[in-house]
């Protein structure tokens, strides 16, 4: 009686294992869309492609890059928040479409943190500071000194008001208590042609941007905005090395779904990221664009953004960046 008892609590238990595997979503169904938030060509569409071709051999479906600019952002997160939650559509978020922009933006049409279900970071990286060579400052610290000495003169170009560099530029501004002029220009060529010129102090920039700049002595390398100092720049101190305790400016990249999306679909993207960007390959293509592969699981990612969101809010506030 008891055997049989036994075979029958074994069989339910066989039977509602199957259910359940009946029932899980058979993921992917079909080609996968990332969505990038800007135009194709630059460096967020390079790293979005090259994740989306390694992404879509592991799934066995091909993964299609849609790239929708326009509104920082906010035209891509949309149509990726309004999607299926199934996993066929994600979003392609950076800290500024997902940190910085609900600070920056007075009416944001979406939440960064209700609207979606983080997968995985894909990769990170960092400005670094760069002065024109006729600045006679050697080091971060003699900038700082320059800067204090003539309140008001030094300036610091960017790409617009709430961009990465004019961000990082108010944070160093306000890390170090200094008094010196932020200049917005409408993309980051304008600015360097002006820095290259002299009519500009310093410039916040992505590595990638700057090594070549740097490496035929056309602007000097003062600092890296990471914790830790850049592979690509071994020889450039961090900020805070110079003495800028916890500052920090890291930049990151990340794969996210609709809020919604079942939660084996979400574990299976966070698995199959992880395993592509774990490869001695991509992490040697990161290197290259000046940035390093971080994979995460769902629940770190989540956490970033969180702490990212009350990071840039008081930076934001600061700058008197904002965008109607």
């Amino acid at each position: 009686m008891r055997f049989a008892k036994l075979i029958l609590a074994v069989t339910a238990v066989v039977g509602m294992v199957g259910l359940a595997q009946a029932e899980a979503p058979a993921y992917p169904r079909g080609p996968v869309t990332l969505v990038v938030p800007f135009p194709a060509g630059g460096p967020t569409d390079n790293m979005a492609r090259l994740l989306a071709q390694k992404l879509g051999e592991r799934l066995g479906q091909t993964v299609v890059v849609d790239n929708k600019g326009g509104a920082g952002g906010s035209i891509a997160a949309v149509a990726v928040a309004r999607a299926a939650p199934d996993g066929q559509t994600l979003f392609f978020g950076t800290t500024g479409t997902l940190a910085i922009n609900p600070a920056l933006y007075a009416r944001l049409p979406y939440d960064p943190v209700k609207d979606f279900a983080p997968v995985s970071l894909m990769a990170t990286t960092m400005n670094v500071l760069v002065v024109n060579p006729t600045v006679p400052a050697k080091s971060l610290g003699e900038l700082i000194q320059l800067a204090k000495a003539n309140p008001g003169k030094l300036t610091f170009g960017s790409a617009g008001n709430g961009s990465s560099n004019h961000l990082s530029g108010e944070l160093f501004r306000t890390s170090a208590g200094l008094q010196i002029t932020h200049v917005p220009y409408k993309g980051s060529a304008p600015a360097m042609v002006d820095l290259l010129g002299g009519r500009l102090t310093m410039m916040f920039d992505t590595i990638a941007q700057q090594t070549g700049y740097i490496a035929q002595g056309k602007v000097r390398a003062l600092a890296v905005t990471g914790a830790e100092r850049s592979p690509m720049l071994p020889g450039v101190p961090t900020a805070q090395e110079a003495g800028l305790k916890d500052f920090d400016i890291t930049i990151w990249f990340g794969v996210l779904a609709p809020a919604g999306t079942p939660a084996p679909v979400v574990d299976r993207l966070s698995r199959e990221i992880t395993a592509v960007m774990s490869t001695d390959a991509m992490k040697k293509v990161m290197q290259q664009e000046g940035a390093e592969a971080h994979p995460t699981t769902p629940g770190e990612f989540a956490a970033l953004i969180r702490h990212d969101i009350a990071k840039w809010g008081p930076v934001v506030k600061a700058s008197g960046a904002t965008v109607n």
